[in-house]
């Protein structure tokens, strides 16, 4: 009974600032899709909640370069100079409107949401693998088995190492990529937990922003096409095909090229649209309640209910994702970077 009610008491408390922040919209007009879009694009200020018309927001330092003069502004969105204005049709970003009236997208360095989000997620990694690494300073791994937090973080470290990118990639291969997978491992789980976590400084929907899943995406498709061998590179050109289907039309060789880019772009949009999807039902969710108090006791009644059964549901599902998507992510990029060092078969 007691976890029950610790479980009931943390879902109160995580859903408070939604809740906080659609009560302002309960007396009127409650729109759902501005809600849900507001929470997952990015801002340049960390919006925490709204009551009776007030919003509560962080602002987050902007720095831009003018086009028109060359002069760097360091300022927040209240103080932005008049040249300069948020342009809500390109997703809120700054744009300067030139002396001769034409709009430029300036040079903008500014610290948004997801930065910071990113920042504090790279505070929690170098925080959690330098414990790590002083307790295997301190101590002999061959005589002292690592207990706690550090326990399980080796047991994390050595699955992964060991039954997952090592297999992939092959015995031969696999220690130069190994770092980078586990740091990608991390880094998208860290993100996606936190993510989840809606009260500041939390919440900030990093992997469900496509500029970062593009990013990572790239990092993996450099891996693969860079240091892939020469029969990797042969397969693509020239593959093991009948003749007819590699000249005087290369189809299979076309075929093989653009494979080069649909795979990171598989793994760019799988997790940004599994991320992206799980925050909207989850907010939607949320919005419900509202919507159904404003239709009445009645409907309010039943779908806070329905609401509350579905957001606890969807909220463990979103942990279960959190963790796959990083174990897929790693996985799929794992595969790839195998594919890219594939011995010939023996004939």
């Amino acid at each position: 009974m007691k976890k029950i009610k610790s479980i009931l008491l943390l879902l109160a408390i995580a859903l408070l600032p939604m809740q906080l922040y659609a009560g302002e919209k309960s007396g009127g007009d409650l729109n759902i899709t501005n809600i849900v879009l507001e929470h997952l694009s990015d801002a340049y200020e960390w919006h925490i909640a709204s009551y009776k018309g007030k919003s509560l927001s962080v602002p987050l330092p902007i720095i831009v370069k003018s086009e028109a003069t060359g002069e760097w502004f360091f300022c927040k969105s209240s103080t932005l100079p008049k040249q300069f204005f948020f342009d809500e049709c390109h997703h809120g970003k700054i744009y300067e409107k030139m002396p001769d009236g034409t709009i430029t997208r300036p040079i903008d360095l500014s610290l948004t949401k997801t930065a910071v989000q990113i920042w504090i997620v790279v505070t929690i990694l170098i925080i959690v693998f330098l414990t790590c690494a002083r307790w295997y300073k301190k101590h002999d791994e061959k005589s002292d088995a690592p207990g706690g937090f550090v326990g399980v973080m080796e047991m994390i470290v050595t699955y992964l190492n060991d039954d997952l990118i090592k297999p992939s990639i092959g015995e031969n291969h696999y220690k130069p990529y190994a770092p980078y997978l586990l740091t990608v491992f991390f880094f998208i789980l860290t993100c996606n937990l936190v993510g989840l976590i809606p009260i500041f400084p939390a919440g900030a929907n990093v992997t469900g922003n496509i500029n970062i899943t593009f990013l990572l995406a790239i990092f993996s498709m450099i891996l693969i096409n860079v240091f892939g061998n020469r029969h990797y590179w042969k397969d693509i050109f020239w593959p093991n095909v009948p003749i007819f289907l590699k000249c005087p039309v290369p189809l299979m060789p076309v075929i093989e090229l653009f494979g080069v880019f649909t795979k990171p772009f598989a793994l760019m949009i799988r997790l940004f649209a599994n991320m992206m999807a799980g925050h909207a039902v989850i907010l939607s969710f949320t919005c419900v309640i509202f919507l159904g108090w404003s239709m009445g006791v009645g409907f309010g009644l039943g779908l806070n209910l329905f609401s509350i059964i579905m957001l606890l549901f969807m909220n463990l599902l979103e942990l279960l994702v959190a963790v796959v998507q990083a174990y897929v992510f790693t996985l799929l990029s794992a595969v790839f970077i195998g594919l890219a060092h594939q011995e010939p078969e023996a004939e």
